[in-house]
């Protein structure tokens, strides 16, 4: 036969009646001894006088008289016992009935404490990645309990957040793998189409089917890097960002726009290749997305890393959107244009993983100032 299954609730029921039923039998311990202290005479006192105990008073007494002493002293000790005993055996039974009360009390009592708990344990059940708006939103006091509902009802809200976020990036990321694929597989047949068509034609045929998968391979490399960043680091190493900064910044060349470098040591922990990376797409974003005659500007020292430059105002609502996947200033997806749209997503995503705080503040003039501190 299966045992019964061992409950929260049954579990505090036992354990509030054990913790009455040692209480109880301490204190019945401690009232039975002191009872029994009270009515056992001590060894130096008599409750009755034998002759020869004291100097005689008047004629001595008869043997009758000794013997009705010694059976009343037998008789107040049989019944010293006996009240004893009743006093025992009473508080036996009145401490099992109490026990049998504080059972019921306890049962009733924890089911109204774990009340709100099974409540949360019913729309855990119930809730799926299809309804993830749901909240718990429990009423009562501000307790432990309601404290674990709000911490499940906020677990909930990041979940769907994350839920919505991986649908849009499929739904993103589907369109963009498309559209090298199609322009390739346009270009192949326009090609072979062709009665016409002479090795320059197909040479350049070739080259623009290159390109594409060159854009493909780029886009597939960004959603990698992407994953790689949203799923954290293990291992931390200890590594100098100032280091880093300054590999990145010397190997970009002239592109219209004046670069400034202001490094110092910046001795920071995490996965020096994502933290590279994150280098990488802020310094080419702030170039790519500039103006003539404009200029990028990069600080970097006691943890904090600072990438200004000039470019288009940003309207201050447009900020956060900026950091999702395939999302320009102006248009939802990437489409044509410079940039995959992936490079301040996967800026987030590496400074999620690093434990950093990103500040996005527009300029006034027009352009970007990000920073990034790491802890």
């Amino acid at each position: 036969m299966r045992a019964p299954r061992r409950t929260v609730r049954l579990r505090l029921t036992l354990l509030y009646g054990g913790l009455f039923l040692v209480c109880g039998a301490a204190v019945l311990t401690v009232t039975y001894l002191l009872v029994r202290h009270a009515v056992t005479p001590s060894a130096d006192v008599r409750l009755f006088s034998y002759p020869g105990d004291a100097a005689p008073i008047g004629p001595p007494p008869p043997g009758e008289v000794q013997r009705v002493a010694l059976r009343a002293e037998q008789a107040l000790a049989e019944q010293r016992r006996d009240v004893l005993d009743q006093l025992l055996a009473q508080s036996g039974i009145a401490l099992a009935m109490t026990v049998v009360l504080v059972l019921g009390l306890s049962w009733w009592v924890a089911g109204r404490v774990l009340r709100r708990l099974r409540t949360i344990t019913a729309a855990a059940r119930e809730i799926s990645a299809t309804n993830l708006h749901r909240r718990l939103a429990l009423a009562g006091p501000d307790d432990e309990l309601k404290e674990l509902g709000d911490t499940f009802d906020e677990l909930l809200g990041r979940l769907e957040a994350s839920f919505e976020a991986q649908r849009r990036f499929v739904a993103n990321a589907s369109h963009e793998l498309r559209t090298p694929l199609a322009r390739q597989r346009t270009i192949g047949q326009v090609a072979l189409e062709d009665p016409d068509a002479t090795v320059e034609s197909l040479r350049a045929a070739h080259e623009r089917v290159l390109a594409a998968g060159a854009q493909q391979e780029r886009l597939i490399e960004a959603m990698l890097t992407l994953t790689r960043g949203h799923a954290g680091i293990d291992v931390r190493h200890p590594f100098d960002l100032g280091e880093v900064v300054t590999d990145v910044v010397d190997v970009r060349g002239p592109a219209g726009v004046e670069l400034r470098a202001s490094v110092g040591p910046c001795p920071v922990s995490g996965h020096r290749a994502l933290a590279e990376r994150l280098v990488v797409n802020l310094v080419d974003n702030a170039i790519r997305h500039n103006v003539p005659g404009g200029w990028v500007e990069v600080t970097c020292g006691a943890g904090v890393l600072t990438v200004a430059n000039t470019g288009p105002v940003v309207p201050e609502a447009e900020v956060d959107r900026l950091f999702q996947p395939f999302q320009r200033l102006g248009q939802a997806r990437t489409g044509p244009g410079p940039g995959l749209g992936l490079g301040l997503s996967i800026v987030a995503a590496i400074a999620t993983a690093h434990d950093a705080r990103v500040t996005t503040t527009p300029r006034r003039e027009g352009g970007l100032v990000v920073r990034v501190a790491f802890g």
